[in-house]
């Protein structure tokens, strides 16, 4: 026994787990690999700057591998493929917007906001508009949208553990996976985890593609499986499937065939999936559930559904300029100009990656039906989970390979996502809370200790709220942390940087009135669909309210703004003395030497 190596056990402890062994080892070397980076990055780790910042040393090739591997979530490894077999055609909008956000950061945000110069997002409040009371506002909203979009990650967790462990409750993979992700980022803080998503990205880009090639060369093209819903292939009735496959009940995986001119012959469709027409209109289940549940037709429907689709479009796009835990990382360029050309690399590298998961929804509606009689952990989400399985019916072990692959990716998803939030509010709280307000004097040693604290409490309040959202789905969770960004940091930011008329007073009050709208509208929905309020009969009666509270992003993301120029026009003279100089900071090349002095004199503050 002392001469087997730590892989030789896996096989063993697979046995003795009642798992399959190729599934278990490729998740339990990922969660290692992902470990023993976090230990080796956090002996480099040594400095408060280290922490939050990662010393502002990144590069640009490793920073766009980092945003990238952060900002691919569980939503987008596995929430998409779940949502687009769930919901069809419609939930595409959430990979499309997820890509297009980062236009608006690159055309906008990211050059200004590194020039600036600041460890977090309210650094930079503070800063823009010289005032301490500032900062506390802003800090609030780092909590607010990171703990929504926490949630969807210990979805995420549960899910791929319950799947890789037969048998064990959802809350028990959500406690796992949340403690390991704690433990690094309080060891190696922001430089810590750097190294760690970057790696992150890459896994996840070879777990999600190499399964779709393998299984669309034995089952058929996207194609040949789109046509079989949308009656192209003239096989779209329901009632078609493969000799001895088994009822729509059914839960084990049953082999599906092709037919020689390579139509795809689909397993029949459970009474709980969504029809051919609905799934491949523009306008499915998705945008259309509040007006189906008021009775409404089809063509009443339709003004509905283009409210419900414009909403979302709103929010996903202008949240992901706002999500304090992708901006941060800017920060970490050396300069303004490496920042932009990270967002312009991190825009090919998420567009590449999410030509995948959308296919695995298609293929999965047609091989694996069966997922949408099950709800929440075992339901549509683990679809790319499941799926690679299905090659096991052709012999060998292949199938469990590339489920292996696909569960490692997955890991690799909701851990990086989870580290950078984790360590967004970790240094929201160490940084701004404990460094700025609590104790102004405190050295870099004492804000480093309370940086891991505040981890491992952070930590903790996510794993408690990850367990109760099982009956959600992990992208429209996200959506909603993106709604609440949206209607806060994005008209902050956007404002700050382009308006040199903007006050404190109007900032505060146009962030405080739609965020807190947003974050209302969503509390509200959640525990509306989570049944600890019954509300069904009310948003039946009215559906334009229920799309208005699922989807706040139309009316909140305005009702920031003009808050914000309403009241800026109201209290003009309080515009920052020095409000050309910040101007010209925040756009002016960095070739001009101009520097922002506010940060450098904390900063020295601080270090005493």
């Amino acid at each position: 026994m002392d001469s087997l190596s730590p892989l030789a056990l896996i096989p063993m402890l697979a046995a003795g787990l009642n798992v399959d062994p190729w599934i278990f080892g490729f998740s339990f070397v990922t969660v290692a690999v992902t470990i023993w980076m976090g230990f080796r990055s956090a002996k480099t780790s040594k400095t408060a700057s280290d922490f939050f910042v990662a010393g502002r040393s990144v590069s640009v090739g490793w920073n766009a591998s980092a945003i990238s591997g952060e900002y691919l979530s569980a939503a987008s490894f596995m929430g998409v493929a779940g949502m687009v077999m769930s919901s069809g055609y419609d939930a595409l909008w959430y990979p499309v917007c997820y890509a297009c956000g980062y236009l608006f950061l690159l055309l906008f945000i990211a050059g200004p906001l590194r020039r600036f110069g600041a460890y977090t997002i309210p650094d930079f409040a503070e800063g823009r508009f010289d005032s301490p009371i500032f900062r506390k506002i802003a800090v609030c909203f780092v909590l607010f949208i990171g703990f929504f979009y926490t949630m969807p990650q210990m979805k995420g967790a549960g899910t791929t553990l319950a799947y890789i462990f037969p048998g064990m409750p959802y809350w028990g993979g959500v406690v796992l996976v949340g403690a390991v992700i704690t433990l690094n980022v309080a060891l190696g803080g922001m430089k810590g985890i750097t190294l760690v998503q970057a790696f992150q990205y890459w896994a996840k880009m070879f777990a999600i593609s190499v399964p779709i090639f393998v299984l669309m060369s034995v089952y058929g093209s996207y194609g040949a499986h789109v046509g079989v819903n949308d009656g192209r292939s003239g096989m779209a009735s329901p009632s078609v499937a493969v000799a001895g496959a088994p009822s729509a009940g059914a839960t084990t995986p049953s082999a599906v065939a092709t037919t020689p001119d390579g139509d795809v012959v689909r397993k029949p469709l459970s009474s709980k999936a969504p029809a051919d027409q609905a799934w491949v209109s523009p306008f499915g289940p998705l945008t259309t559930k509040a007006a189906k549940a008021a009775g409404l037709t089809d063509e009443q429907a339709k003004p509905y559904s283009l409210l419900y689709t414009y909403s979302l479009i709103i929010a996903l796009v202008c949240g992901t300029a706002g999500l304090p835990h992708i901006l941060v990382r800017f920060y970490t360029n050396p300069d303004g100009v490496a920042a932009k050309r990270t967002t312009m690399w991190v825009m090919i590298l998420i567009g590449i990656f999410y030509v995948f998961p959308p296919i695995f929804g298609v293929i999965g509606r047609n091989l694996l039906p069966e997922l949408y009689n099950a709800t929440g952990a075992k339901g549509t989400d683990k679809i790319v989970l499941e799926l690679p399985r299905l090659l096991n019916e052709r012999g060998g072990i292949w199938g469990s390979i590339l489920s292996g692959i696909t569960c490692a990716g997955a890991f690799a998803a909701f851990m990086s996502t989870f580290s950078g939030l984790l360590v967004s509010m970790t240094g929201a709280v160490a940084h701004d809370v404990y460094g700025r307000m609590l104790k102004p004097n405190a050295t870099p040693e004492q804000r480093m200790r309370m940086f891991k604290f505040a981890a491992i409490g952070i930590g903790g309040v996510s794993m408690l709220l990850g367990a109760q959202v099982e009956a959600l789905q992990i992208n429209f969770m996200v959506g909603q942390a993106f709604a609440i960004a949206a209607a806060s940091y994005f008209p902050l930011l956007f404002m700050s940087v382009w308006w040199r008329g903007m006050t404190m007073a109007g900032a505060a009050t146009g962030m405080l009135g739609g965020g807190l709208a947003a974050l209302a509208c969503t509390t509200v929905i959640n525990l509306s669909d989570l049944k600890k309020i019954d509300l069904a009969g009310f948003w039946a009666a009215h559906p334009l309210l229920r799309i208005l509270c699922e989807q706040p992003a139309i009316w909140t993301v305005p009702l920031a703004i003009g808050l914000m120029i309403v009241v800026s026009k109201a209290t003009r003279a309080q515009v920052p003395g020095d409000i050309r100089m910040k101007m010209l900071v925040l756009h002016a090349p960095e070739k001009l030497g101009l520097k922002q002095e506010y940060i450098q004199e904390h900063q020295a503050g601080a270090g005493h």
